[in-house]
């Protein structure tokens, strides 16, 4: 069957139709491009009021933004490898002697080179490399990381899932400065599944805050025999070594009074450190650490008495790096009206629960050991 052909009016109407249809695509167009471009003048708009009041919003406030990215490099840099350390030579760093086998050095040696602190071991979490961190100070630590001066930092390392019950919720390492402390800070973790358990490494990093500088006077020999020598016995409660500087102790008596100042020195964490007027005839329990003051006259051996017998007051005491005075952080009395009378061969010893230290005459000295309660 043959279609109808269309008249000259049909086709017109057709025409017409197809006008008035691009008529109304370029309208829509046009009010496309008329709305984009005003909200494109409103956030110029914006952005220079927010730029005039000098307002910031949300993950822009550029210290926000560094303390996040130091927090993820940092945690980075402690779990990606083994870490490294290098010695000190006569008058720099030694760097042709560096090494990944950081974790055998004590912490003196640790503290007078540059350490970048790794926990990895052939791709997971190495024990003896996290045990080993409590020979390393939080400001050492975060130097190796590359942590800004104006940072302080806090680490946990902890059991999160494990076949053996008793362990989830274990910390293995936890130390540092806290967050309540600081007026800003950030973290970032990482999981590490391995031995049948789940580990859990957060790294806190913040700005400012008061370091964790917690330090014990733990017992105290007055009236050595044998001519052995006087000593005093100093507790590192910390998971983290901690410098001796800022650190001393004075000694007064009816006869006067003695007081030295450290200028340097570290205690590896949870160890104990040993002061005594003479190294040699220094008898500590294993892996104490021992330091002579027969040069600092401050401490006495055989006849040669510094500390007094019968009535004095030894005091640890601190200073802050923005404070001139120390202040008392730990005080022995004995003698008078203390109650605390030693005999020959006799020491006083403190018995530590929690924080809180009772203070008895010891009869077996045991220098370089700690009781707790």
């Amino acid at each position: 069957m043959r279609q109808p052909l269309l008249s000259p009016n049909s086709t017109m109407f057709m025409r017409g139709v197809e006008a008035c249809s691009l008529k109304r695509d370029d309208n829509a167009l046009t009010a496309v491009i008329e709305f984009l471009s005003a909200f494109a003048l409103f956030l110029m708009i914006l952005t220079a009021f927010l730029s005039l009041a000098q307002l910031q919003m949300g993950s822009n406030d550029p210290n926000v933004d560094r303390i996040d990215r130091a927090a993820v490099q940092g945690l980075d840099r402690l779990t990606s490898d083994g870490g490294w350390f290098v010695p000190m030579g006569a008058n720099a760093l030694d760097f042709n002697n560096s090494t990944s086998e950081w974790h055998l050095y004590n912490a003196v040696t640790l503290d007078n080179g540059r350490v970048q602190t790794g926990l990895l071991d052939n791709g997971i979490l190495d024990h003896q490399r996290i045990h080993a961190l409590r020979n390393v100070s939080e400001e050492k630590m975060a130097l190796g990381l590359g942590l800004d001066e104006e940072y302080s930092l806090y680490l946990s390392i902890s059991v999160v899932q494990s076949e053996n019950t008793s362990r989830i919720g274990l910390e293995l390492f936890t130390g540092g400065t806290d967050r309540s402390t600081a007026d800003a800070s950030s973290s970032a973790n990482r999981q590490f599944s391995q031995d049948g358990e789940i580990l859990r490494v957060v790294l806190e990093v913040h700005r400012g805050g008061e370091k964790d500088n917690d330090l014990y006077l733990s017992e105290v020999m007055l009236r050595p025999i044998s001519s052995g020598p006087e000593w005093i016995e100093i507790y590192n409660p910390n998971d983290f070594a901690l410098s001796l500087r800022g650190w001393s102790l004075n000694h007064t008596s009816t006869n006067g009074g003695n007081n030295l100042l450290f200028q340097e020195g570290v205690i590896s964490g949870h160890s104990t450190i040993v002061f005594t007027g003479d190294a040699s005839s220094q008898i500590t329990a294993t892996g104490s650490q021992v330091v002579d003051l027969s040069q600092e006259s401050f401490l006495g051996v055989g006849s040669i008495n510094l500390l007094a017998d019968g009535n004095g007051v030894l005091s640890l005491r601190y200073t802050q790096v923005d404070q001139a005075r120390p202040y008392d952080v730990m005080k022995i009395q004995w003698g008078g009206d203390s109650g605390l009378f030693t005999s020959l061969g006799q020491s006083l010893e403190a018995t530590f629960n929690g924080t809180q230290a009772s203070w008895m005459v010891q009869t077996s000295p045991t220098p370089g050991l700690i009781s707790f309660t």
